[in-house]
């Protein structure tokens, strides 16, 4: 912890005349009786209110030195700060496309999905992650990083249907999406580089093929996972019509051979995920992955910490009033 403003703790001077006060001038400010001859009190022990005559003044002092310490403005805190792990640099590129709403997965294939990668990203803290995106085109929705947070937030704002709204050409290009995915793996120097391609058609759009892409990976020792999400016949899609939603069966389209050429070539493995379980179950795979030690950059972020000593002040007066109006009332 450290102060902003140091120069109020001199105020903290002002105890030493306070006390100094207290102990030279008090009998003179305090009523007193005098007696004759004070030998009958001698065996009478001290009283609860005589062995608290003077917490009011540590409390009064407590008080003031709580308050100079707000003044002085107290921060937890902060700097950047290097720390060594181990972990995976993984990319997941997963199919946004429309496609991707059918409900054959609950509540949909990609909420589904969504859920099961939230779930893989927070079970490796250490891991190196990144999120690649794509529908008839690609974009890297979070580069590689190790702040899960920040990749977790971006991954639950990717929309379900932001091809259908237009945002990104509808289709499905595998070979873009799995080819920006391999650009951002280009450059690092972990021993295992992964990515988990998640899809649940076939290539249809995009100016790079699927196959092109895996000896790209393949040649920059990249491992490429494939699964292809949706049951083995028909889907349940929901079709928006005149303001409504009426739902229809569509066939299950998935280019499985493609998909398991990709992982051939690259040493990866290709999956089927019929229901949420199954996806779940691909993931465990990874773990088996030779892991790389790399440095990870943290910077911990400056707080006001200001409330313990806010606390502490006011019930070291409201104890203070406590007493004046109880033990240690006096009589005028």
């Amino acid at each position: 912890m450290e102060f902003v403003n140091k120069e109020y703790l001199l105020l903290l001077l002002l105890l030493i005349p306070y006390v100094l006060w207290y102990c030279l001038y008090r009998k003179h400010v305090t009523p007193t009786m005098r007696m004759s001859d004070t030998h009958a009190y001698l065996g009478v022990g001290k009283s609860l209110r005589t062995r608290l005559i003077h917490l009011p003044m540590v409390l009064r002092m407590i008080a003031f030195t709580m308050l100079v310490l707000i003044l002085s403005r107290p921060q937890t805190h902060h700097s950047w700060g290097t720390r060594t792990v181990e972990g995976i640099d993984i990319m997941l590129a997963m199919d946004v496309s429309t496609s991707m709403l059918a409900e054959d997965l609950r509540p949909n294939r990609m909420e589904a999905a969504k859920e099961v990668a939230a779930e893989f990203i927070s079970g490796r803290p250490d891991d190196n992650i990144g999120l690649t995106i794509f529908a008839g085109e690609s974009f890297t929705q979070c580069p590689m990083t190790t702040d899960h947070q920040s990749l977790l937030n971006l991954l639950h704002n990717v929309r379900t249907d932001i091809a259908a709204r237009g945002l990104i050409e509808d289709g499905t290009a595998v070979g873009m999406g799995l080819a920006n995915a391999v650009s951002r793996l280009k450059d690092s120097k972990a021993k295992s580089k992964v990515v988990i391609l998640l899809t649940d058609g076939s290539n249809n759009r995009g100016d790079i093929s699927p196959l092109t892409a895996a000896e790209i990976a393949k040649s920059l020792g990249i491992r490429v996972y494939t699964v292809g999400v949706g049951t083995n016949k028909v889907a349940r899609y929901p079709m928006p019509v005149g303001g409504t939603v009426q739902y229809i069966n569509v066939p299950v389209e998935i280019d499985t051979k493609t998909l398991s050429e990709i992982a051939r070539k690259t040493d990866g493995k290709f999956y089927r995920a019929t229901n949420t379980d199954e996806l779940k179950h691909i993931y465990q795979d990874i773990d088996t992955l030779e892991k790389t030690k790399f440095d990870v950059k943290k910077f911990s972020k400056r707080n006001d910490a200001y409330q313990p000593f806010a606390v502490i002040a006011i019930l070291a007066l409201l104890l203070e009033m406590l007493l004046r109006l109880t033990i240690l009332r006096r009589i005028p």
